[in-house]
């Protein structure tokens, strides 16, 4: 399946059984070796009160605790499983190890996942240092009276992201520069990288280099801290499209309860069986 581009491969283990490791989310990631894809998702039967359980894992090998887009993409696949279809459910609790996550069925191919609460302490981030302010932390990158970037706003939503505010998001080497971020020591657990361009009060123009995948298409959870943020910010207002280079997602940071609610297209492509010795079948 995919979101946006992002590339996710979706594994049903609702009848248990089944147990994913590090070596076989690289088999299976790595496009030599298997379908190749950014992010795998894996259902399993239901825990504290949820419809379904998901583990996440990136290519790497790495399992993380939360991914936007597959949320998405497991949504779409469970709304035209037989079960929810049964029951004409258009609304699914999966869990994760970033906490419980809802899921709608908004109509047109669209779902829209409750992303939950943004936190902004630096202890829930994790930051390595005390910073009572996260709107703008001091980190810069380049010359000290001139650098190339500095003074991101940090948010987690499910998992650690960092936004550089920037007047155009093509101007830099993500490659370069997105790897040296994402390690950077301030980030314990390492970060998710954004370049959020602003382009009014309701569009922002980014560029993700995604923790553990590297530059993305697009990245579901970097939406959704750089809407928050933005409007935290006072850049932005609290519903905003965010439009990564897979297409926009739609981000709404509710002033009710402060969930953020992401609604956007998931796409089947193609199913099958996969040979975790080494090879895609």
């Amino acid at each position: 399946m995919n979101g946006l581009g992002n590339e996710i491969v979706v594994i049903d283990a609702r009848d248990g059984g089944f147990a994913l490791d590090a070596d076989a989310a690289r088999l299976i990631g790595n496009p030599a070796t298997g379908p190749g894809c950014d992010q795998i998702m894996v259902i399993e039967p239901g825990r504290k009160g949820a419809d379904v359980w998901t583990s996440i894992w990136n290519n790497s090998g790495e399992e993380v605790e939360a991914c936007g887009n597959g949320a998405r993409c497991v949504a779409a696949y469970l709304f035209k499983a037989d079960l929810f279809q049964e029951s004409g459910a258009t609304q699914l609790t999966m869990g994760t190890l970033g906490g419980t996550i809802v899921a709608t069925d908004a109509g047109d191919g669209n779902i829209t996942i409750d992303m939950g609460r943004p936190r902004f302490d630096w202890q829930d981030i994790p930051l390595s240092e005390e910073i009572r302010d996260t709107r703008a932390i001091e980190l810069q990158i380049g010359p000290i009276d001139d650098p190339i970037l500095h003074s991101p706003s940090v948010a987690n939503v499910g998992n650690p992201h960092a936004i550089f505010w920037v007047t155009d998001a093509d101007a830099y080497d993500l490659e370069k520069i997105g790897p040296m971020l994402e390690n950077h020591p301030i980030f314990p657990e390492r970060a998710n990288i954004s370049l959020a361009q602003v382009i009014d009060d309701k569009t922002i123009r980014t560029r993700v280099w995604e923790r553990g995948a590297g530059a993305t298409r697009a990245c579901g959870t970097a939406a959704c801290a750089i809407g928050v943020s933005a409007a935290r910010t006072g850049r932005t207002g609290r519903d905003v499209s965010v439009h990564l280079p897979g297409g926009p997602l739609r981000i709404q940071w509710r002033e009710a309860d402060d969930h953020i609610l992401m609604t956007g297209p998931a796409e089947f492509e193609f199913s099958g069986d996969i040979d975790l010795s080494g090879t895609a079948a």
